[in-house]
C-alpha cells in the first residue's frame, strides 16, 4: 500500500486556487499589485486520519471537508486579493463562516433537491408509476443544476473564477503526468479533469435518482426529510464511483461514463491566462512543498516569476490524497 498512488485536489477561489494535498492544503492569490501571495496550512485530522480510508464513509467525509475547507478557502482568498487596498488579511470569524456554510448548505438542498420534489408533485397524478415520478423528478433535478451553473457562467466575475478552475485542472494534469510544474508544460492539458468537484455533482443528481426511485410515493414530510438525510449515503457512494473512475481513467467503460462529467466541465471551466496558470503553479508547488515539509506558512512571490517560482520545477511529490477535484 505504500507505493499506491495518489492524487491533488482542489478548487478555484477568488482571483486563485486552492490545492488540497496530503497534510495540507495551499492557497495561492493574484493580488491587485500583482502579487502572488500563497499559504499553507495543516488540515484537521478529521480529514487525513483513519476514517479517511475507510470505503462510504470517506465519501462523507469528503462532503463535509468540500463545504468547510470550499467556505473557507473562498472568505480567505477574498480577503488575500484585497490586502494591498485593506491592509494586513485577517482570518475569517468562526461564526461568520459558519453562517456562511449553513446559509450555502440550505441553499443547496432547497434549490438542487426540495424545489425539484415540489415541482414534480404539481403532476404526479399525472403520472401512474412511483419510478417514473422519481425519474421525472431527477430529471429536473439535473435540468436545475445545468441551468444553475449555465447562468451564473455568465456573470464576468464567475469566469474569472471558471478559468482559474481551469488553471487548477491543467495543473493537477501536469503533475500526475509527472512534468515540471511550468506554464508551458501546464499549457498542453485539458481544463477538464475526470476527478472534478463538477464531475461528482452529476454522480450525485444521478446517484439520487437511483435512489429515491425506490422510496416511492410517500407522504411529503418524509419524501422532503428523505432528500436531506439521505445526502451523505448519496455523496459516499458518488465518491466511491468518482474515485474508482479517477483510478481507471484509460478503461473503456470508465471513460463512457465519466464523458458526461467531463462535458459538464466546458460549463464550469474556461481557458485560463498564463498568469492565472502561474497562481495555479504557485499552489500546486506549495502543496507538494508543505507536504515534504519543505514550504513555509506562507510567502509572496512577484508577478516576475524566477527559477525558484512558477517556471521552475518542484521536485519530488509523488504521493498526495484522493479527492475529488
Amino acid at each position: 500500500m505504500a507505493d499506491q498512488r495518489l492524487f491533488y485536489g482542489g478548487q478555484a477561489v477568488i482571483e486563485g486556487v486552492m490545492i488540497r494535498g496530503r497534510s495540507y492544503y495551499s492557497l495561492a492569490v493574484r493580488r491587485l499589485d500583482g502579487h502572488v501571495h500563497t499559504i499553507s496550512e495543516p488540515l484537521s485530522q478529521i480529514y487525513t486520519g483513519r476514517l479517511r480510508r475507510v470505503p462510504l464513509l470517506r465519501g462523507a467525509l469528503v462532503l463535509l471537508e468540500t463545504l468547510v475547507l470550499g467556505v473557507k478557502a473562498l472568505n480567505r482568498s477574498a480577503t488575500m486579493a484585497m490586502e494591498d487596498q485593506v491592509g494586513k488579511d485577517e482570518e475569517v470569524p468562526g461564526w461568520l463562516m459558519a453562517a456562511s456554510l449553513s446559509v450555502a448548505f440550505v441553499l443547496g438542498i432547497g434549490i438542487f433537491f426540495i424545489m425539484p420534489l415540489f415541482v414534480t408533485r404539481t403532476f404526479e397524478h399525472n403520472i401512474s408509476s412511483d419510478v417514473l415520478s422519481n425519474l421525472i423528478e431527477g430529471v429536473i433535478r439535473l435540468v436545475v443544476l445545468v441551468a444553475y451553473i449555465g447562468g451564473i457562467g455568465l456573470l464576468r466575475d464567475i469566469r474569472r473564477v471558471f478559468a482559474y478552475h481551469g488553471a487548477e485542472h491543467m495543473a493537477v494534469h501536469t503533475h500526475e503526468a509527472g512534468l515540471p510544474l511550468e506554464v508551458g508544460n501546464v499549457r498542453r492539458f485539458p481544463t477538464a479533469h475526470p476527478r472534478c468537484g463538477t464531475a461528482f455533482l452529476l454522480t450525485v443528481m444521478v446517484v439520487s435518482i437511483l435512489v429515491f426511485a425506490f422510496l416511492g410515493r410517500s407522504p411529503l414530510w418524509w419524501l422532503v426529510v428523505s432528500r436531506i438525510v439521505f445526502i451523505p449515503v448519496i455523496a459516499a457512494v458518488s465518491y466511491e464511483v468518482i474515485r474508482f473512475s479517477g483510478a481507471h481513467q484509460n478503461n473503456p467503460l470508465t471513460r463512457i461514463t465519466t464523458y458526461p462529467g467531463l462535458l459538464l466541465q466546458s460549463l464550469t471551466t474556461r481557458q485560463p491566462d498564463d498568469e492565472q496558470i502561474e497562481v495555479a503553479i504557485h499552489a500546486m508547488k506549495t502543496a507538494i512543498a508543505a507536504d515534504e515539509g519543505k514550504q513555509p506558512v506562507s510567502r509572496d512571490e512577484e508577478r516576475e516569476t524566477g527559477p525558484d517560482s512558477a517556471t521552475g520545477q518542484v521536485e519530488g511529490g509523488e504521493q498526495a490524497v484522493e479527492s475529488p477535484d
